[in-house]
């Protein structure tokens, strides 16, 4: 079977250059480090491309396709740029991904729209920009969105999002799938949702059904497990109800390689499994061959990142650990301390170094549980040199936050020896920008 980027656990240009130091798409990570300061995101574009184009390539076979990027993993002007260049449209959850993809001149009829509470603002908004789908995922949102839609003399096109009872084994705060899930219809209740479109609510039109599954997937077999029981639903609300729904969004959640010890499938591994299940039940149903959605995020462009600090103060635990600090931490990756997600890091000015010291990576926020990698082994180091954490092109910067009042890093975006920035480093200015002090508390 083809391999593709997300089974990479470094960006596809990352190499040794002559200085001895680690390039990514001909740009040195410690250059980048000196030029634009530390932490700093840093995004390879041709790898970003090549995982776009794995996708394309995988599903060719199937050309019902329509590929969507989950903005939620990283959502940026440049990044849905490229995005939509290579032919994705975009899942987005709040007004600020929609509102970010619409500048950056995607179609916004390629955008779904999905969440569990949408406010009023957000549907508004998505109906004045003219937003392709919403994912619809409960009965106050059906209601709600008739309402408004009605008010702004438009029809919607929706889908309804089930809750499909698959349970995959991931870390159960990104299970979505299983039937016990704040997301989504319950499989009992689609027959009342849809009773409720056809007979009231008459600014809504029904395309088809979503589902999501979960997140860092390595099973193959729940993709059929979730064709088959989306197919069968279609069918069966098709004839109950005199529909001809065909469209099916199989969400996304393909895994990625963090450490040594992760094997995800490839795009075109899981491509061979859902196409044939389709065609299996396209054969068993005798109906057309639906529309399908896909929504991958993080196995777009997870691979793509690194994060490069600069190491600081140490301490030796007598018996015990040895940590290492660096300038960044649990504010510019949350991941470790929400998931205990796990990383792999290289020393970037020692790449060749032998490895001969078991550490612990810590960050600098006033919080215990602030370490970023556990028992990691490196060269002996010293203040000053430049760490690089793969695989955190996914979620870092989207869930990035100012905790202790620190400016969120740059992000820069490499190709072919260019570096350009994406997004700016904050501010102390920018941190204080929405700050009021009332009157009445003097000068």
């Amino acid at each position: 079977m083809k391999s593709s980027a997300n089974q990479n656990l470094k960006p596809l240009t990352t190499r040794i250059n002559d200085n001895g130091n680690l390039e990514i798409s001909g740009c040195d990570l410690v250059e980048l480090a000196e030029k634009f300061s530390t932490p700093l995101y840093v995004l390879d574009e041709n790898t970003l491309r090549t995982i776009c184009r794995d996708y394309k390539e995988a599903f060719s076979s199937y050309p019902n396709t329509r590929l969507l990027f989950a903005s939620k993993s990283l959502c940026t002007m440049a990044t849905s740029r490229i995005l939509a260049q290579e032919g994705f449209g975009f899942d987005i959850v709040s007004d600020g991904e929609m509102y970010t993809v619409h500048k950056a001149g995607v179609d916004m009829k390629t955008v779904l729209f999905n969440g569990s509470n949408k406010g009023i603002d957000e549907l508004n908004l998505a109906l004045e920009l003219g937003v392709g789908r919403i994912s619809a995922d409960n009965f106050l949102e059906l209601s709600l969105l008739n309402e408004l839609a009605g008010k702004a003399g438009k029809t919607v096109d929706i889908l309804l999002r089930i809750t499909p009872g698959i349970e995959c084994h991931t870390h159960e705060y990104i299970q979505t799938g299983h039937l016990d899930s704040k997301f989504g219809f319950d499989l009992t209740q689609i027959d009342n949702a849809i009773e409720l479109v056809i007979d009231e609510y008459k600014n809504l039109n029904i395309k088809g059904l979503h589902a999501h599954i979960g997140s860092q997937i390595f099973e193959t077999k729940v993709y059929k497990d979730e064709v088959d029981i989306l197919v069968s639903e279609l069918v069966r609300i098709n004839k109950k109800f005199g529909l001809n729904l065909n469209e099916l969004n199989l969400g996304g959640g393909l895994g990625v390689k963090y450490t040594n010890v992760d094997y995800p499938p490839s795009t075109y591994e899981i491509a061979e499994i859902i196409i044939d299940a389709l065609n299996e039940n396209i054969q068993k149903y005798g109906i057309e061959p639906p529309v399908i959605y896909l929504e991958p995020g993080r196995s777009i462009v997870c691979t793509s990142g690194v994060t490069l600090y600069t190491l600081g103060s140490s301490k030796q635990v007598p018996h015990g650990t040895k940590y290492i600090a660096v300038d960044g931490g649990m504010a510019d990756n949350p991941r470790p301390a929400m998931y205990q997600a796990e990383y792999f890091a290289q020393v970037a000015n020692k790449p060749d170094a032998e490895p001969v010291q078991n550490v612990t990576i810590a960050g600098r926020f006033c919080e215990s549980g602030d370490i970023l990698i556990k028992n990691i082994k490196l060269p002996y180091t010293e203040e000053g040199d430049i760490l690089c954490v793969y695989n955190t092109g996914a979620y870092n910067y989207s869930m990035a936050s100012n905790y202790n009042r620190v400016a969120k890093p740059a992000m820069v975006l490499v190709n072919n020896g260019t570096a350009d920035i994406i997004i700016e480093r904050e501010t102390l200015d920018d941190i204080i920008r929405n700050d009021k002090i009332p009157q009445r508390l003097g000068e």
